[in-house]
């Protein structure tokens, strides 16, 4: 059994994490400052169910003192706590707070009070590579929003101590990751909550031919949990997690409408700045070093999605 701590462990995909590795019977412990990017009652009632499962969260900021979350000592620290998005209303400020010095703090504490982790696990976005995340690990990065620069800074700071040798870091960057769970903002329980209301659906204009590589959030945390006990063979390293399936926005706006038997009312909105064009994530390495292997349709997983946002909200 290993001690582990999740970070923004209230949210969305680091919630799953939690439940994930709690399965298989670590000790887990969470940290999250619910803070109101979104209504804080989801978080409530994400942070609800794994206390019922018995994990504990810590409920500050990143950027306070962490002695107290560090008075136990971790095996490994997954970092998923964020600024998210590419919304106009969220300024600079907020995410170099929330992803760049949160990081940074939460590293010196590790190095302060827990030194001895086995790894500190990024997690990072596909947004760093920039209007097109089509290539591996090896490419550079071009990041053409706040978000994408600012995690691509957090990701620096965590592999820098790692080629100086003070700490074992790897980095995951996500890709288009939905589920059970997703942010309300988010396509997919957007798409679902506008459908089962008739609202009309925002819709920016050329979205519709975007493609991306939706990924289940129950094939993410596979690949994340699979960190453990492979550090040594991860460390230093940068690895994409999604699915190398592509589906246009249209594509998911479609299976929705299937799934729910309804048809979106749409509201076509001007072009979305930092929109990403293309997603298709390079894989192979993740394959490699993990034994990854996402195993969920994009129809299977938009309907896991709308099974939960049916019984959460609508009874």
């Amino acid at each position: 059994m290993m001690r582990i701590l999740v970070t923004g462990a209230a949210g969305f995909i680091a919630s799953h994490l939690c439940e994930k590795l709690k399965s298989l019977g670590h000790d887990v412990y969470g940290i999250d400052n619910f803070n109101d990017y979104y209504d804080v009652k989801l978080k409530e009632l994400n942070a609800s169910d794994l206390a019922q499962q018995g994990i504990v969260i810590f409920r500050k900021d990143l950027n306070d003192d962490l002695g107290d979350v560090f008075a136990t000592a971790y095996d490994y620290v997954f970092h998923l706590a964020a600024q998210p998005g590419i919304s106009s209303d969220t300024t600079l400020e907020e995410y170099v707070n929330n992803n760049i010095y949160a990081t940074q703090n939460l590293l010196e504490a590790i190095l302060k009070y827990n030194p001895d982790v086995k790894s500190f696990v990024n997690i990072a976005t596909s947004s760093v590579y920039g209007i097109e995340a089509t290539v591996d690990e090896t490419e550079p990065a071009k990041p053409v929003s706040f978000y994408g620069v600012t995690k691509l800074a957090g990701e620096q700071l965590a592999l820098g101590l790692q080629r100086t040798g003070k700490l074992n870091t790897c980095s995951v960057r996500l890709y288009s990751v939905y589920g059970p769970r997703e942010r309300p903002e988010k396509l997919y329980t957007k798409l679902i909550e506008n459908l089962y209301y008739d609202k009309p659906f925002p819709l920016f204009e050329g979205s519709v031919k975007h493609e991306r590589s939706f990924t289940y959030v129950g094939d993410i945390v596979e690949g994340l949990a699979a960190i453990i006990g492979k550090e040594a063979k991860v460390n230093g390293e940068i690895i994409n997690l999604g699915t190398d399936e592509v589906n246009t926005t249209q594509e998911g706006i479609h299976a929705v409408e299937v799934i729910m038997n309804k048809q979106l009312i749409i509201d076509n909105k001007p072009p979305r700045k930092g929109d990403q064009q293309r997603t298709a994530a390079v894989i192979d390495k993740a394959k490699n070093l993990l034994g990854y292997e996402p195993k969920t349709t994009l129809k299977q997983g938009i309907q896991k999605q709308v099974d939960w946002y049916l019984e959460k909200f609508t009874k």
